[in-house]
């Protein structure tokens, strides 16, 4: 078994394999020269620590022994061979697979205006390394694009005490991850926290220590950031003629247009069973994890259906956002006040279907509906709008019935 792909899903796959009493040697490949590490701390405790930091290792060299797996590193898959079923590796190595799985993750998308290559970007430990030395107390920072990447990275340039300007060619921030209403109360803390938001604004051209906006105004900045999302890695399987459909095109087993080839992670495209085969791709730590379970379940014969809620997160100061399911789905949204400052969003079809849940709060204020939420998405069952509205009526006495 090869593994082309070291981060969340790679990692995971490894356990699951051996999990999965599979006996036979596993081979995992990494382009960098840090073991399997998680991404998500990235943009968060990686800037923002007091003490130096290290990457958040999903797999030490101990694990890794003990589960057999042989781990190469600082090689970059150039070459899949499908006919010979060969990976060839940037070391000049060609390594041959009875099954592999490509985890290859999204990089960051550049910005395509006159002066892009002056924005920083963020995709692994070195990129975060840079810009907590770059976010220095009183330093200029400027981040385009009004993502989740991009307000966690504002959030974090605040608290190393930097003057932050965040801005957003949409209306508003977050325009297409969540409601207006979860929107406006993220809106509101970073504007409160001294971060600069600018919407509806467009860029004309960047300089190294500038940003010109279409409007003809200039922000001056030390660092320019661009946020302003992620394209599926997918080279290694177009090349080889691997079907590409926003990423890998996997049925819903995880498996690519070839039988012996599986995708997972943030490169995958899959028909979700549990919302009538929609293709999704996620960019999310648990979806990676758990598309790598059921990857490394198939590669060993199986034929188990990918049907994993999907989940995310992301910490906006003391605010943490959650999602389950896909949101995007309903029609109808139903709000459940948990404290002043705190409520949770549930999305329903026309015809009453939960489909997903959002909601925001203090600290972990919303985790225990949000996650009840999602067991309901899973079994599809649907309280009555009323009942998911009153917050007196607790969610798992729905699951118990």
């Amino acid at each position: 078994m090869v593994i082309v792909g070291a981060g969340m899903a790679g990692a995971r796959a490894v356990i699951a394999l051996r999990a999965a009493d599979y006996k036979g040697p596993i081979t995992l490949i990494g382009e960098e020269a840090y073991l399997p590490y998680d991404r998500p701390p990235l943009s968060k405790a990686a800037i923002t620590s007091s003490e130096a930091p290290t990457p958040a290792l999903l797999l030490d060299d101990d694990q890794l022994r003990s589960l057999g797996a042989t781990f190469i590193r600082n090689a970059k898959a150039l070459k899949l061979d499908l006919k010979n079923k060969t990976v060839a590796l940037s070391t000049g190595v060609s390594v041959p697979y009875e099954k592999l799985l490509i985890a290859t993750g999204a990089k960051p998308r550049k910005l395509s205006i006159e002066g892009g290559e002056h924005a920083l970007l963020l995709r692994d430990f070195g990129d975060a390394e840079v810009l907590r030395e770059a976010f220095q107390p009183n330093k200029k920072i400027v981040i385009i694009g009004g993502g989740f990447i991009g307000l966690e990275l504002a959030s974090s340039a605040k608290k190393r005490g930097c003057d932050v300007t965040l801005i957003e060619a949409q209306p508003r921030i977050l325009m297409r991850g969540v409601t207006e209403a979860i929107a406006k109360i993220v809106n509101d803390k970073h504007v409160s926290e001294g971060v600069k938001l600018l919407t509806g604004t467009g860029l004309a051209k960047l300089e190294k220590h500038a940003v010109h906006l279409a409007d003809g105004r200039i922000i001056l900045a030390d660092t320019i950031i661009a946020g302003i999302g992620a394209a599926p890695e997918v080279a290694l399987a177009a090349d080889a003629g691997l079907k590409i459909e926003n990423g890998i095109a996997c049925d819903e087993n995880m498996r690519s247009s070839d039988p012996h080839v599986f995708a997972a992670g943030d490169c995958a495209n899959f028909p979700h069973g549990l919302y009538g085969g929609k293709r999704t791709r996620l960019e999310a730590w648990r979806s990676a994890t758990d598309q790598a379970n059921t990857a490394a379940e198939n590669m060993l014969g199986g034929s188990k259906v990918h049907s994993a809620i999907p989940w995310f997160w992301s910490d906006q100061f003391d605010l943490t956002l959650q999602i389950a399911g896909m949101p995007d789905l309903g029609s109808e949204i139903v709000r459940r006040n948990l404290s002043p400052d705190s409520f949770v969003l549930f999305h329903l079809t026309e015809e009453g279907r939960l489909v997903g849940a959002s909601g925001i709060g203090i600290g972990n204020a919303i985790g225990r509906e949000v996650r009840l939420a999602e067991m309901l998405i899973a079994k599809n069952i649907s309280p009555t709008a009323s009942d998911l509205a009153d917050a007196n009526i607790q969610l798992k006495t729905f699951l118990k019935s």
